[in-house]
């Protein structure tokens, strides 16, 4: 059975990103995603998911796969699925993703996710301003190649079906693997706990000390909701800004 998507107003490019995000994440041995049946401009079809309960063995399931997932790799931090448009979206607006290439992931995590969509935001705080100050001289950076990220892994993205989680909505890209999740904890995820463990066991990328990190990974999303919806999200940013600043 399929699904059919459909906007009226999609901008250009954003079905096809959403799609080519689908099939870059479709890992042997990975996570599930649903299957991309026909795609244009307003529409998208993709597979019908029967979903369930959230089980505790399906969620280490999920998280030993989203080590295979992001171990796919990506060519480059801030690149776009191939087959892509070359522009990301993420959230229901949608705001654009931009895709720079450069010399880390914290200068790029930096410039083109913390300081660009702050700055939409009209955010303006010291904590910010050291944050992104940090990250760009390298001092968050690690070993770890640029991983094959879902990008928008919330709760709502993530589908418990009988045979366990299948992926929903990407904003697929290449980045750190703390970026996904740090996703799956910001606004709560069934056996959190279980899913971070499971993929702590099974990476061997995750860096000394990560879950402290978690909070410099959730920036990025807090930012866009504070873009998009403002109220509490910008005060939340900063809050967490002050953490690493």
């Amino acid at each position: 059975m399929a699904y059919t998507k459909t906007r009226a107003d999609a901008p250009e490019g954003f079905f096809a990103a959403e799609a080519a995000g689908l099939r870059w994440l479709a890992v042997p041995g990975g996570v599930p995603v649903v299957g991309v049946h026909d795609v244009s401009r307003t529409r998208l079809v993709i597979d019908r998911v029967e979903t369930g309960p959230a089980k505790a063995q399906a969620a280490e399931q999920f998280g030993r796969q989203l080590v295979r997932t992001h171990d796919a790799g990506a060519s480059w931090f801030g690149v776009g699925p191939d087959g892509g448009p070359g522009l990301g979206w993420i959230g229901d607006a949608p705001l654009p993703l931009r895709a720079t290439p450069a010399a880390g992931w914290g200068v790029w995590y930096a410039e083109d996710r913390l300081l660009h969509h702050a700055l939409r935001a009209g955010l303006h705080d010291p904590a910010l301003t050291r944050v992104v100050d940090r990250l760009a001289a390298g001092e968050f950076d690690d070993d770890a190649p640029p991983a094959r990220l879902h990008g928008d892994l919330w709760s709502g993205n993530v589908l418990w079906s009988p045979s366990g989680v299948v992926l929903i909505d990407p904003a697929a890209h290449g980045g750190h693997r703390l970026t996904d999740l740090a996703m799956l904890a910001l606004f709560g995820t069934p056996h959190l706990a279980r899913i971070h463990a499971a993929y702590d066991e099974a990476s061997t990328w995750l860096p000394g000390g990560w879950r402290e990190l978690i909070g410099l990974h959730q920036l990025h999303p807090l930012l866009v909701h504070a873009d998009l919806f403002g109220g509490g999200y910008g005060a939340r940013a900063i809050e967490v800004a002050r953490r690493y600043a």
